[in-house]
């Protein structure tokens, strides 16, 4: 197993230096889930719901949390980022709806926790949005799939 990279040899929580670190094209890729009630969801697909497109507002709340990943997570260094793709994908059978992000740069570090993070807040934008109607969403499956870039290369959920 790997040393965990945010302490010190003293045991202190530092901000890791990427500076020597190579500039490569960084990928990630994160999902999840938002389960409702069928009649939430039903809600959110006639598009009636009273505080407008959940799902448009969603991904943009998405994109908003890739971006500020680094003001949530205290040791996460700012990016620059060059894509936030953000994907909803709703599930009538199983009354849920699915988020994808797939976050892109150019940099010395990784961009999994902006796509983890993209995808947390999207769901949580949707709870916000609905829980006038359901309370009892839950959010689940938030995983990194893949990743790409950097010293230790590709990594994909097996």
């Amino acid at each position: 197993m790997s040393e965990l990279t945010h302490f010190d040899k003293q045991g202190q929580a530092h901000m890791v230096d990427v500076g020597g670190k190579d500039v490569t094209h960084r990928v990630a890729i994160a999902e999840g889930v938002i389960r409702m009630t069928p009649a939430t969801l039903d809600l959110i697909l006639a598009g009636g719901h009273k505080k407008g497109d959940v799902l448009g507002i969603a991904r943009i709340a998405a994109i908003m949390g890739a971006k500020k990943t680094s003001e949530l997570i205290p040791l996460c260094h700012p990016l620059a980022l060059t894509k936030v793709a953000v994907e909803f994908t709703p599930d009538s059978d199983q009354a849920l709806v699915h988020c994808q992000a797939r976050v892109e740069t150019r940099g010395q570090t990784g961009v999994e926790m902006e796509a983890l993070t993209a995808v947390q807040v999207g769901l949580l934008t949707i709870y916000d949005m609905c829980k006038a109607v359901d309370k009892g969403m839950t959010m689940d499956g938030i995983r990194l799939l893949e990743k790409a870039g950097g010293k230790s290369g590709h990594w994909q959920r097996a």
